[in-house]
C-alpha cells in the first residue's frame, strides 16, 4: 500500500477537498478562518504539501458544510471507482 503524499488515492482525496470547497463557494481564506488556521495552511493542505490526519479531515468537512460521513462516503465511491477502472485496464 502506497503511503506517499503523491499516491493516486491521496490525489483523489485532495481533488475532492478542493472541489467541495469551491462548489460551496468558500475561499481558502474563509476556510482558514473557520478552522482557525492561516490561508497558507489551507493552501499547503490542498496542494499536498502537508498531509491531513483524520481529525483534521473531520474539521475541514464540518467547516465546508458537508457531514464527515458524506465526505468519506464520496471519497470511498471515487476510490472504489478508480480501483475498478485500474483493474479492468491491467487485469
Amino acid at each position: 500500500m502506497e503511503k506517499s503524499l503523491h499516491s493516486e488515492g491521496y490525489t483523489l482525496f485532495l481533488r475532492q477537498l478542493r472541489d467541495v470547497r469551491k462548489r460551496n463557494g468558500i475561499t481558502q481564506t474563509e476556510l482558514a478562518e473557520r478552522i482557525n488556521e492561516t490561508q497558507s495552511f489551507v493552501s499547503k493542505c490542498e496542494r499536498g504539501e502537508r498531509r491531513l490526519d483524520i481529525v483534521e479531515v473531520w474539521t475541514f468537512s464540518k467547516a465546508l458544510g458537508i457531514p464527515f460521513k458524506e465526505f468519506a462516503a464520496n471519497l470511498d465511491a471515487n476510490m472504489t471507482r478508480k480501483a475498478h477502472s485500474g483493474r479492468s485496464k491491467h487485469g
